[in-house]
């Protein structure tokens, strides 16, 4: 059993201004899934980009929108959001506050040896 605070956990920032924390991943000995903490800071993106596993995120604090081929919608605390595989999104933090979430995703999309923990390059934005 691993009860971390995810304040705990090191810090990594993916792009400028989004910090993501792997707070339950394959290293704490979960095999199918990770659970990371991001952090958007006023005015950040995670990137524009798609992939082949699905994810499930859920809004902790802030207002943010999330954006997808057809269009954007508000998001806040409490508000859960479906990516389905290889839907193109971003999110973003649209407020003067830190926009935190959690991002539930699959360990592997592959196989056993392919992890989907990182947050893809940035993709040209439509």
């Amino acid at each position: 059993m691993r009860i971390v605070s995810y304040q705990d956990v090191e810090a990594n920032e993916a792009v400028p201004g989004v910090v993501q924390r792997v707070v339950i991943g394959p290293e704490h000995g979960a095999p199918h899934f990770a659970m990371r903490v991001f952090e958007l800071q006023p005015g950040k993106s995670t990137p524009y980009h798609t992939h082949e596993w699905e994810h499930e995120v859920f809004v902790l604090s802030g207002l943010g929108v999330v954006r997808r081929e057809n269009g954007e919608t508000p998001i806040s605390a409490g508000t859960a959001v479906f990516v389905e595989p290889n839907e193109i999104h971003c999110f973003t933090n649209s407020s003067n506050e830190v926009f935190r979430f959690i991002c539930v995703i699959p360990t592997t999309t592959d196989g056993p040896s392919q992890p989907a923990c990182e947050i893809p390059p940035s993709q040209p934005q439509s």
